[in-house]
Parts: structure tokens; sequence; C-alpha cells
């Protein structure tokens, strides 16, 4: 990064990185940048500004009385939902405080759900999906919209559903809708063959079999084969996934948050081959895995600022804690955005005003010349 002259250079503050761990390769291990205003962290700094305003606003804001008749007609909408639902939902119509939303949408979406999968619902990851995991279709979700509608009193535009796939895109989704924030881009869903194409790190070392990004993190999952190469010695008779390759299943799904979009910079993006490990704080293992365990991965930034990404990541197996990361770290630099010229059109192309009489082609009218 360029530094500006010191007549006019901004504070600098000089950084040092311990490289005594690097699972992703190495780099210099002094950065020195300017603290000038960042594209990067603004986008999180301006997150936390309304954040706090949003907090702020329903501090000042006085709390509304409700009637028993709203009490009774609440509690009309959502007899079939479970008590603490009308608890969450009482309370939010009184203090309109968005922590309330997420009981309110599972304790809703859980009305609609077959009972036979609500256990889905009781701790749920953030990327459980809609459809495939807890089979709910279109006209289920219209139905689940107008209740959230009634009970949130507020519109909901269908063409705003259509991007919403999983239990964390709905819950972004209407906290967004509330607070009168922009709507989140949508998820991006991404098969092992697309997770290969992008990331640089690769098999047998990817520990990533699908994977959905989104503004606010990213989620995988990755089942223990029992192939797995140092698996024959860790350990003898006795295969354990080893702690340190948790550690690196969430760190390489932080490095496929980066690459997918996880940095906003105009003409900007990640490059993958300066994304480098640099610290982890926090970590603690809580479950022995095993083949046949699916690890089930999530990540969310905690703070960007180049040359710097730090993310808070857990591993889950099923509804049992695995592995936290209360602070991974990774270094990465901005390469400039490679924009696809559109294709020349081929000179042997045919010129659509000159007729064509070869057989089998288009004549004149468009029509087909036999032989």
């Amino acid at each position: 990064m360029m530094l500006k002259s010191a007549s006019v250079m901004a504070p600098i503050r000089t950084l040092r990185v311990n490289w005594n761990v690097c699972v992703w390769g190495h780099a210099p291990d002094i950065f020195v940048y300017s603290l000038d205003s960042d594209p990067l962290e603004s986008s999180f700094m301006a997150k936390a500004g309304e954040d706090r305003l949003d907090a702020q606003k329903r501090v000042n804001e006085p709390q509304k009385t409700s009637t028993p008749e709203d009490d009774a007609l609440l509690r009309e909408s959502l007899k079939r939902c479970s008590a603490s639902t009308f608890e969450a939902a009482s309370q939010f119509r009184r203090t309109r405080n968005t922590e309330h939303l997420p009981a309110i949408i599972l304790g809703i979406i859980e009305r609609f759900v077959e009972p036979d999968l609500r256990a889905k619902l009781k701790d749920p990851d953030d990327d459980l999906r809609l459809i495939e995991d807890l089979g709910i279709d279109s006209l289920t979700m219209m139905e689940i919209v107008i209740l959230v509608e009634e009970v949130l009193q507020m519109s909901i535009n269908n063409e705003e559903l259509r991007h919403l796939r999983t239990i964390g895109d709905v819950k972004q989704f209407i906290d967004c809708k509330v607070r009168g924030l922009p709507l989140p881009k949508p998820t991006k869903f991404l098969p092992i063959e697309q997770i290969g194409g992008i990331m640089p790190i690769q098999p047998p070392f990817l520990f990533l079999n699908e994977a959905s990004v989104s503004s606010h993190g990213a989620n995988a999952k990755y089942k223990i084969s029992g192939q797995e190469f140092f698996l024959q010695g860790h350990f003898k008779d006795n295969p354990v996934l080893p702690a340190s390759i948790m550690l690196e299943a969430i760190g390489q799904l932080a490095v496929l948050f980066l690459l997918e979009g996880g940095v906003s910079e105009p003409g900007k993006v990640v490059n993958p081959k300066t994304i480098f490990f640099t610290s982890c704080e926090g970590v603690r293992c809580h479950r022995i895995c095993r083949p046949g365990d699916i690890l089930s991965i999530s990540v969310k930034p905690k703070r960007l600022k180049m040359p710097l990404a730090t993310f808070e990541g857990s591993i889950r197996v099923g509804q049992e804690k695995a592995a936290i990361a209360e602070e991974i770290t990774l270094t990465f630099a901005l390469a400039d955005a490679v924009v696809e010229e559109p294709a020349k059109p081929d000179a042997a192309a045919v010129d659509p005003a000159k007729p064509v009489t070869e057989a089998g082609d288009a004549g004149p009218a468009g029509t087909a010349i036999s032989a």
C-alpha cells in the first residue's frame, strides 16, 4: 500500500505478525499501512453505527401499551405456536426490540413444519435449508409469510422472498425489513465442484464438501470419510480427527468468505495468492470427531480492515458443539478485478442480410432449404 508524503500523511501504525504457525503459506512479517478511511472497514463501521442508533432509538422510544384486545388477537394468531413464541411477539410489539425476532421467526416456522422435523429447530444452524431440510414448499412458505406479516405488523413483497433458502436468510431478511435497512444480498450456495474452482487449497487438504456464503457469514459441511491420509496414524487403531484440522476447516471457510464477496471495494477482488493464516485465540474443542461424523462449520466476520480479516468460528456435529474459535485472523491483499470483454463476433459468421443457399441452411425467409 502506498504511503502519503510526510506533510499530509495520516497516522501510521506498524503491525508485526508472528508467523509461528502458518497453515496456508508464509509472508513477510511486517505490514505498514495508513489508517486512512478504509472502504472495507467502513461497511462494518456503518453497520455497527446502525446497530447503535437502532438500540438508542429503542431506549428513547416509549414502550407501547398493549390492550387486552390486542393480546387476545395476537394469542389467537399464534394459538398453534409455542407459549415462548407468543411471549416474544408480545414483547416485540411493546418494545420493537429486534432481539425478539429470532424466537418469533423460529416459532412461526415450527408451527408449519411436520412434527418429525421440528427437532431440527430446537437449536438450528443458520444454514438449515427450508426446502431440503424442513420440507417447506412454496405454499407453506406463503402461509408463514402471511402469519409473520400479521404478527410483526409489516408488509412483505413476494418478489423479496425469491432468494430465501435458509433459516439464516429468513432471519436476516426480517431483521432488515423491521429496522428499515437495505435487504441483504442473496446467499450463494456452492457445491464441492465450485468450491474447488475457487479455493487455493485443493484436495486432499480441502475440508469443505458444500458451503453457503452470505453477506453476514458462511456455513459449510464436511463429512469425515475415514479415508483421510492423516487418520492412518492419528491414532493407531483409533481414528480421530485432529483438532488442528478442525481449526483448518474453520480457516478454509473464512478464506471462502473472503473470495466470494466478503470484501467489497469497487473494481477490486481479494487475491487468493495473498491469503495466509496469522493468529487464533480462544480455541476450544468440546467433542471427539470420528469417521462418519458430519461437521457443520460456521464463520462470521468480526473485523475487516486490510490487510487483516478476523472471524469467529465454530463446528458442530448435529446439535453437539465440537469446537470454537473466538478469533481467527487471516491476512490478505486486493487485486484489480478482471473485467471480461464481450465476445467478438466471429468473422466467419454468416451475414444475416445475405441469403444462404447451402443445403439445410436457412433461406431469406428463414425456411429450411432441402438439397
